[in-house]
């Protein structure tokens, strides 16, 4: 049996995992703000789902998708969103805690993991086993998060920031062009301004929409009528289209695996491959454009799978 844990910025949840990949035990708490509150959050949702375990079943493993990365020199999170969590070495601490060996990710890497291993992009019969089989995956939110699996394994990277993508530029500018929004991290035209939740919503203003969300605008756009929601939603495509070109170029995945709300519009899938070769070396490509099976439980399900 296996627990995975994802913590988030307002909930932690918890799985607990068959050896078959079945779900037998889920739980969640609101996230403390607080570090030492969390260890114990964390612990408390542990025990929870450790209750479903068998008698005489060896206690489960933890693994533990958490936001930030784990720098692997210094062995505390850095760049986190949930503050508390920076330049702390959770995955000490929690093994402390729980009297056993932890395992920590990024969730990002988290979420691409579980849909290799078992959900969009799980590997064909056919796969050849002559070369690295690899896997990339992004999730398309108010914010972007990415990762590489490589033959069934997470690729953390030297320093731990392995596909820290979202915060490069993006790739093929045109001259004068630039991101709807200014993103948090203060770099020029990053890949996050513009394929986040947050950029579509800017640009749909921008072009004389009202207040709606990236789902509503989504929504429009699919149903039509609504020529802002169209035109913005085009502006998304083409610049996320030229985001996975990079990651073609640079690592020609066998598939890339899409979540996040803004992913929930089925037009992605038909439009970004069709873009998509403009910007890219290879031609004819086979890689697949799929969206996540497990959806918001894609998290949390891989970091059980960290084992």
């Amino acid at each position: 049996m296996r627990i995975g844990i994802d913590v988030g910025g307002t909930k932690i949840e918890g799985i607990a995992l068959g050896d078959d990949g079945r779900e037998l035990a889920r739980h969640r708490e609101a996230t403390p703000t607080v570090y030492e509150d969390v260890l114990r959050a964390i612990a408390g949702v542990v025990v929870r789902l450790e209750a479903s375990v068998p008698p005489g079943v060896a206690p489960p493993t933890v693994g533990v998708g958490t936001p930030g990365v784990l720098h692997p020199g210094r062995r505390v999170i850095l760049n986190a969103n949930l503050l508390c969590l920076n330049d702390r070495p959770l995955d000490r601490d929690l093994a402390t805690a729980l009297g056993r060996p932890v395992r920590l990710a990024n969730d990002g890497k988290c979420f691409v993991l579980s849909e290799a291993i078992d959900g969009a992009a799980a590997p064909p019969a056919d796969l050849d086993r002559s070369r690295p089989d690899v896997v990339f995956g992004a999730t398309l939110g108010t914010g972007v998060g990415g990762g590489i699996v490589v033959d069934g394994r997470v690729l953390t990277g030297e320093n731990g920031a392995a596909t820290e993508w979202s915060h490069t530029t993006l790739p093929f500018l045109s001259p004068g062009e630039h991101a709807p929004y200014a993103c948090f991290c203060k770099r020029a035209d990053c890949i996050e301004s513009f394929t986040s939740g947050r950029a579509l919503i800017a640009w749909y203003r921008a072009l004389g929409g009202d207040d709606a969300d990236g789902t509503a605008i989504g929504s429009r756009a699919a149903a039509g009528g609504d020529a802002a929601a169209g035109r913005a939603f085009a502006l998304y495509e083409e610049a996320l289209a030229r985001a996975l070109a990079s990651v073609v170029n640079m690592i020609d995945p066998r598939a890339i695996v899409l979540g996040g709300g803004v992913s929930n519009n089925p037009r992605i899938f038909d439009n970004v491959p069709k873009l998509w070769e403009r910007w890219t070396v290879p031609k004819d490509l086979r890689t697949k454009l799929v969206r996540a099976a497990h959806g918001d439980a894609s998290g949390v399900r891989g970091a059980a799978l960290l084992w």
